[in-house]
């Protein structure tokens, strides 16, 4: 690999940490084939004047890749240098800048989009939609495939950090062979406590009282705490709602206003045929309940998420 194969100025914009760590190690090791020096600037404890002392000629020659994190937390004094350098440009230096997000650095993002930067976005990935496409994209990457019931029980079982999701698509693709589907998933990661909490939450929105305090009992002998089983019972009952309250429309059209994933919206609305709307806001105040007593105003958090649970499976068994 030659230098002009790595961009003379890229820019990595947005907040996800993943996207934007994959991104610098590609950059970096495309420019270390290309023989280049490569230097790293951050914002934090910047000393004035040190990007240019790394931009200056070498007495040896060759080039450098410049890599400046966290523009958006820039001093004046590194963005002074900044501009310095892109006022100057030299045919051994390569930029690579990251910028999370605000208006802070804004001269300097303004001076690279008139050098006509490579820019890529790393947008934060937040709702279950969002790391939906994530898994599916990461298999893609890979060249294999992951049924859709896979990544929804790999995005329930490990979907609360998106680093850890990553390792966790990763594992798949390295330690087994075919097709991923959710009973794949589920022999890697089917004991985390959020698989466990989403199984508790499902069983309960069914109605099904014994299987979901048989689930409930097991986790807790497990070592599980009840807070993140409560979460997912709040953040089940609450896609329930705003599904119901979405209108009309393709599982695919209403998933990202509401934040979910296709799969999701499906299985919502399969679910809402069981409940009504005073169904619904009897079982959220009875989490709301368990949420707070499980958080330290009750006296017996594992009895406050069963009678919540009791009190889910009756408002839907009456609807």
């Amino acid at each position: 690999m030659t230098a002009v194969d790595v961009p003379r100025l890229t820019l990595i914009s947005g907040p996800e940490g993943v996207l934007v760590e994959r991104e610098l190690t590609s950059l970096a090791a495309r420019a270390r084939e290309a023989a280049m020096d490569v230097v790293r600037v951050d914002a934090a404890g910047y000393e004035p004047g040190s990007l240019l002392i790394h931009a200056s000629p070498s007495l040896f020659g060759g080039s450098t890749c410049i890599i400046v994190r966290d523009l958006h937390e820039a001093s004046d004094e590194l963005q002074d240098d900044l501009m310095s350098v892109l006022g100057a440009p030299t045919d051994d230096v390569y930029l690579v800048v990251t910028h999370g997000s605000g208006q802070r650095g804004k001269r300097v993002l303004d001076a690279l989009k008139k050098q006509h930067v490579r820019v890529v976005s790393c947008p934060a990935i937040k709702n279950d939609r969002e790391k939906s496409d994530f898994v599916q994209q990461e298999f893609a990457r890979a060249r294999r495939k992951i049924t859709t019931d896979g990544v929804r029980a790999l995005v329930e079982a490990v979907g609360r950090d998106v680093s850890e999701l990553a390792a966790a698509c990763a594992q798949l693709v390295a330690d087994t062979e075919g097709l991923v589907t959710d009973a794949v998933v589920d022999t890697y990661h089917g004991g985390k406590v959020d698989a466990t909490g989403f199984r508790v939450a499902d069983a309960a929105i069914a109605g099904n009282t014994p299987e979901a305090l048989r689930l409930l009992r097991h986790a807790i002998a497990s070592g599980l705490d009840p807070v993140p089983i409560v979460a997912v019972l709040a953040s089940q009952l609450r896609g329930l709602i705003k599904v119901g309250s979405a209108g009309r429309g393709s599982p695919e059209q209403l998933a990202s206003s509401v934040g979910m994933a296709p799969w999701q919206v499906k299985r919502a609305r399969a679910a809402l045929t069981h409940w009504t709307g005073d169904g619904l806001a009897a079982a959220l105040q009875a989490v709301a309940a368990a949420d707070f007593a499980v958080k330290g105003g009750g006296r017996d958090p594992v009895y406050a998420v069963e009678r919540a649970i009791l009190t889910i499976t009756r408002a839907r068994s009456s609807a």
